[in-house]
């Protein structure tokens, strides 16, 4: 019997299950992901049904005709190997053609299949978790609030290179989430978030102006933090390393951030945590 295999925009409840995936596949997603993922572009997550059952799945976000990204890339067990996860794969290149450049966070068993696809490899992120010290209050940092939101999108868009107030919307305010500043009299020098996740607690992103702000930063950001905390890490950003070692935390996954097309030139000595592998 003909199989029938489509590839199609996935619906907001079929999102639940394309994290649910993800958990099995061990990225730990946040309790909060499918509504603030949807929440960046509600066209954005792609779905591919074999006679109806949902077998493979990819993200292709579109931050305007600048920016796109590629992530939550799957395919369940059974199906791989059978040629869906490229057609899906295709779809997502497909939706993602007028875009100028495309970035991906990709695991290290597919680099060699997106380079063939013609990205280029820009650097490693080292996601770092564990368990750190609690650290005592610190007076300079406090939570964001609406009046600090222009500040806030400034930075976003110095180390994320593109504009994404739909997602940060979603992000800054989603139940469980927690948003930090910390600020100099009225200028903002860094900001990190937390969410709850499967398994603990992940910061990100966590975006400083230098170090010690980032340090600052971690230790209010674990503060209150439920299990071990993850923090995911630009390897050329060699002092976000240090932080994350000397803070106890131990490598535990790596990822490859990638272009197709002209690569944004970002500050990654001010990205101490990606915001997330799966939206960039």
């Amino acid at each position: 019997m003909t199989q029938s295999f489509i590839v199609r925009t996935a619906t907001r409840p079929e999102l639940d299950i394309l994290v649910s995936w993800a958990a099995k596949e061990g990225w730990n997603p946040g309790a909060r992901d499918a509504d603030c993922f949807h929440a960046a572009d509600p066209n954005g997550f792609l779905i591919g049904l074999l006679d109806g059952e949902p077998v493979t799945a990819i993200s292709a976000v579109s931050y305007g005709s600048s920016f796109g990204f590629l992530g939550f890339y799957l395919c369940v067990p059974e199906r791989r190997g059978q040629g869906y996860g490229l057609r899906t794969w295709n779809a997502a290149m497909a939706r993602l053609e007028k875009v100028r450049t495309i970035g991906l966070d990709g695991v290290v068993a597919q680099q060699d299949n997106y380079a063939r696809s013609g990205f280029i490899l820009e650097h490693r992120n080292i996601r770092f978790g564990g368990r750190p010290a609690a650290a005592p209050a610190d007076t300079g940092i406090r939570p964001l609030t609406a009046g600090d939101r222009a500040h806030v999108d400034a930075m976003d868009l110095a180390c994320f290179g593109y504009a994404r107030p739909a997602f940060l919307d979603a992000w800054l305010n989603a139940a469980g989430h927690r948003a930090l500043g910390c600020f100099q009299g009225a200028r903002l020098d860094g900001i990190a978030v937390t969410r709850p996740c499967r398994e603990g607690t992940k910061i990100g992103p966590l975006f400083a102006v230098a170090p010690e702000i980032a340090e600052r930063l971690f230790d209010a950001a674990c503060r209150d933090a439920a299990g071990p905390v993850f923090l995911d890490v630009p390897e050329p950003n060699k002092p976000a390393v240090a932080l994350a070692e000397k803070k106890g935390l131990a490598p535990s996954f790596e990822t490859a951030r990638m272009y197709l097309g002209p690569r944004p030139l970002l500050p990654l000595g001010e990205v101490f945590g990606i915001t997330s592998f799966e939206l960039g």
